[in-house]
């Protein structure tokens, strides 16, 4: 079952979900808005591998915009930092931004229970297109959780994206191997 606006500011209220900063405005009838941080990062290597620690090259969004590329995954960050301590989030990108031909995630649109921390977004385009620092960008989608919940993602031993961050984060996949 999906929240709806009234559940999600009731789920605020009691603090089982956290949305800093939060924007009335932003709530719409099933979802809230998030807008991209200034921060983005591209990997330094062309050819990527999974079992090695790829680095990124940090990139700050100027006042006047940054033209992404096709051919070019870029590493965002929403601008909200988001807690989630009774339900599952759910990261899609907006219309207006699909339209432009911007995808906001590769594949990990879902968040778990317990997250707490700002999004990184895998954000790739079909031609190239100007994007600013606090346009939104996507939006959060909650699912009410059946059942007890046992190992929450903020608790869990070993969990590779707990540190608090207002930027991207490259892939950990590494810490697997």
């Amino acid at each position: 079952m999906i929240l709806s606006d009234k559940k999600i500011l009731e789920s605020i209220e009691s603090g089982e979900i956290v949305i800093e900063p939060f924007v009335k405005e932003c709530l719409g009838t099933n979802s809230y808005d998030v807008h991209l941080g200034r921060h983005l990062a591209v990997y330094e290597n062309a050819e990527l591998d999974a079992k090695k620690h790829n680095k990124i090259v940090p990139i700050d969004i100027p006042e006047e915009g940054f033209v992404l590329k096709p051919g070019t995954l870029y590493l965002g960050v929403t601008e909200e930092y988001t807690e989630t301590h009774n339900s599952v989030p759910f990261l899609e990108g907006k219309s207006s931004v699909g339209r432009l031909g911007i995808d906001i995630h590769a594949t990990a649109g879902k968040g778990d229970v317990g997250f707490c921390n700002t999004w990184t977004l895998e954000i790739s385009c079909v031609q190239p297109v100007r994007v600013y620092a606090g346009m939104p960008i996507g939006q959060l989608i909650y699912f009410m959780v059946e059942g007890h919940i046992e190992n929450y993602y903020n608790k869990k031993a070993g969990a590779k994206y707990n540190q608090k961050t207002t930027r991207p984060v490259e892939s950990m996949m590494w810490k697997n191997f």
